[in-house]
This record gives C-alpha cells, sequence and structure tokens, in this order.
C-alpha cells in the first residue's frame, strides 16, 4: 500500500514530475471508480439498467487501466488519453440525460484538474473546446431532448472556463516553484559534492601525514649516521627500506580504500587479530623511538578475522598518533601506550589506553566531530571523526572512550566476521 499511487514503480529525481502524474491518476482512477460504482448501484435501484451498464463498463475499464499502469510505464500515455475521452463523454453524457436538479453537473468541475494534470496544456486544449461546445450545441440539437435551457448551459459553461483558467494558471505557479526547487537543489547537490570532496582530500591527507613522516625518519636515520661517520649495514638499509616499501604500498592502499569507501563489493582481508594490531604499530614504530615512549601490546589467543583490514588500520593509527601528540605536547614523563585485545563471541574490542594525562570533560562529547581538534593549528579535526565514520559505516559499530586524570581509554569493536 506504500507505492499503490505510484503504480508500485521507483522514480529518480528527473521523474519527479511523471511521479506526481501517476499518483493523480492513480487517485484519479480510484475516486471514479468509487463514483460509477455508486452510480451503478443506483441506476439498478431505478430500474435505469443502460445507465447502469454503461457506468459498469467505465468501472470494468478502470480495473485494466489500473492494471496497465502497474504493467509498464509507458502505458501511461495511452491510460492518460483513455482517462480523458472517458471523463469527457461522461460529462456530456450527464447534460443528456440527468435533470439540473440531480445536480449532477458538479462533476464538471473536476475536468479542468483532469485534462491538466494527465495531459499537457496543448494538448488539453483541444479536449476542452470540445467539451464546451458539445455543452452549447447540447439544447440546439433536435434528436434529443434535454432538460437544461440553454441559459443555464452558457452559465455552466462560463464557469467551467473560468475554473479552468484559475487551475490552469495555479498550474502555471506549481510548475515554476518546482523548477526554482529542482534548480536550487541541483546547486545544493553541487555544493555538498564540492565540500565532501575537500572533505575527503583532508582525510586523505590526514592519513598520509604520518606514513610520509615515517619515510623521512628512515632516511633521516641513515643520513644522521652519514654525517656522524658511521657507515649503515646492509642490514639497516634493508630495514629501511622495506619500512619504506611497506609504508608505500600502504599509501596506495589508503587511496584505495577511498575510492571504494561506500562501495558493498569492497575486498575482504582474512588475517588473525594480533596482527592486524602489529600494521597499525608498525607504523608509529619510528615515532615511539624517537619520543621514547614505551608500547606494551597484550597478544591474544589465535583470533581470524574476515575483515576490511586497511580500515581498522587506519582507526588504530589515528588513535595511537593522537596519543602520541598529546605525549609530546604536554611533556609527559615516562609516557605509555597499553594496546590489549579482549575476544567475544561474535567480535573482538581493541583497548588503546594511555597516561597522557586524559581528555577534559567538556571535550568528550565533541572529540568525534568534524574539524574539533585540541591541537591548535596542528590539527584537523579529521582523524577521529573519521575514524567514528569508518567503524559505524563499514562494521556497524563505533568507537567509546573513557578518560580520567590519569589517560584515556579507546575501545574499539570489530566484528569477527562482516555480514
Amino acid at each position: 500500500m506504500k507505492n499503490f499511487f505510484t503504480s508500485n514503480w521507483e522514480f529518480t529525481q528527473e521523474e519527479r514530475d511523471l511521479r506526481s502524474k501517476f499518483q493523480m491518476m492513480n487517485i484519479g482512477i480510484v475516486l471514479s471508480s468509487v463514483a460509477v460504482l455508486y452510480g451503478t448501484l443506483l441506476n439498478s435501484m431505478h430500474d435505469r439498467y443502460y445507465l447502469a451498464s454503461f457506468e459498469f463498463f467505465l468501472f470494468l475499464s478502470n480495473v485494466v487501466l489500473w492494471y496497465l499502469l502497474r504493467k509498464d510505464k509507458k502505458y501511461f500515455d495511452f491510460v492518460s488519453l483513455f482517462v480523458t475521452a472517458q471523463f469527457t463523454l461522461l460529462l456530456i453524457v450527464l447534460i443528456y440525460v440527468s435533470k439540473p436538479e440531480d445536480m449532477k453537473t458538479t462533476w464538471f468541475f473536476t475536468y479542468p484538474i483532469i485534462i491538466l494534470y494527465f495531459k499537457d496544456e496543448r494538448k488539453s486544449v483541444p479536449w476542452f473546446l470540445f467539451l464546451i461546445m458539445m455543452i452549447l450545441i447540447a439544447p440546439l440539437q433536435p434528436f434529443i431532448e434535454i432538460d437544461f435551457t440553454f441559459f443555464q448551459l452558457f452559465y455552466l459553461a462560463l464557469v467551467l472556463s473560468i475554473v479552468t483558467i484559475i487551475v490552469y494558471f495555479y498550474k502555471i505557479k506549481m510548475d515554476e516553484a518546482a523548477r526554482l526547487i529542482q534548480k536550487q537543489e541541483k546547486m545544493i547537490n553541487l555544493q555538498s559534492r564540492q565540500a565532501v570532496m575537500g572533505e575527503m582530500i583532508s582525510m586523505i591527507a590526514h592519513q598520509w601525514r604520518q606514513p610520509l613522516s615515517t619515510v623521512t625518519l628512515q632516511i633521516s636515520n641513515l643520513e644522521v649516521k652519514k654525517l656522524l661517520g658511521e657507515k649503515p649495514t646492509a642490514a639497516e638499509y634493508e630495514e629501511a627500506l622495506e619500512k619504506i616499501s611497506d609504508t608505500v604500498v600502504y599509501l596506495s592502499d589508503t587511496i584505495d580504500d577511498f575510492q571504494t569507501y561506500f562501495r558493498p563489493n569492497k575486498e575482504v582481508t582474512t588475517l588473525h587479530a594480533d596482527e592486524l594490531v602489529q600494521k597499525a604499530i608498525a607504523f608509529v614504530e619510528p615515532r615511539l623511538k624517537k619520543y621514547n615512549i614505551s608500547l606494551h601490546f597484550k597478544e591474544s589467543e589465535p583470533t581470524l578475522l574476515h575483515t576490511y583490514a586497511n580500515e581498522i588500520v587506519q582507526v588504530l593509527l589515528n588513535i595511537l598518533n593522537n596519543a602520541i601528540d598529546e605525549f609530546i605536547e604536554r611533556e609527559i614523563k615516562n609516557p605509555q601506550i597499553f594496546v590489549e585485545i579482549i575476544k567475544r563471541l561474535e567480535s573482538i574490542v581493541i583497548m588503546v589506553r594511555d597516561n597522557a594525562g586524559g581528555i577534559a570533560t567538556e571535550n568528550i562529547a565533541t572529540i568525534f566531530e568534524p574539524y574539533f581538534s585540541t591541537k591548535g593549528k596542528n590539527g584537523t579535526g579529521l582523524g577521529l571523526y573519521m575514524s567514528q565514520m569508518i567503524m559505524q559505516k563499514q562494521f556497524n559499530t563505533k568507537i567509546e572512550v573513557l578518560s580520567s586524570q590519569e589517560g584515556s581509554v579507546f575501545r574499539v569493536e570489530v566484528p569477527l566476521r562482516l555480514a
């Protein structure tokens, strides 16, 4: 029943006008079906079987029209033509067989809505002129005796014309408003896409900043040894190149992740939970060594995950880098990070705890909002926002945070297998 008046069809934004026409057509068919069934019953009770048969035929026609609207959209024009002809014929018949006191001529004032909303203006004019002509010649024709005087029918035609003109100009205003709304929607959509693109670029920059710093640190370490007169060993070169290579692969994967971010056919990786966490730790290891930060990782029992690995690495990387930034800014003595995996029935929970002094109470509610940062000019305010968005949209979970004067605890829940 939800899509009954749209004939169960789906319509795009560009087809909104067609959708409205389908709704009007279905409403018109339902209401006219009720009217002709009532007429069939009433005429049968008064032994006017020829009229009852005619109205029952109209009802059966409505059933066929209702079916055609649900069979294919292309039948709309045919249904529109048939309904217009049906209403026109019905109104002409009312003039020839009804009496003024029956008040059946009130149905005439639905006609402007029928022809103007089912057909465009150019195709409506001939039908309207044909109806007006048939009304005016009714008392002049010699074949059927009617109960209306010429004055009564002229007055009916005049009022019908006035109502039609009013409906016509009202429809023009509605169409202008619809075009204006559509134009504004296009502008809003364009601005929205530009804003999303800008935000996505900011997110990519945020994700690339730390891995690029890792590459720089690896190269700097080799350069420093040369300046000090120490010749790096082959093993040191190999280790540095391996870490740089891993970082470059991660940067490439990050671009792929952003390209497929909202697509349902993303590649699912199978790996152990410990391996996943170690990937994130590997990226921050140069910073940990540089600032003498201790990281304690409590490995869990072997747990296999079927998940989007790079997204989890991005989330953990953001949380770890935030902790390191806080250690540096607050000049914490004996800085430590504790990472633990807790296995549950259908998920794992990755706990990241630090002793950086915690998050201010007034900031707890806003740390996951876009562009909120406590780092001043050094922060983009996108790291935790993006991380929360990843967990909500990709894993149907969320990041939770607890904070005290000692430090903060971030809790990241990852399903063992994606639905």
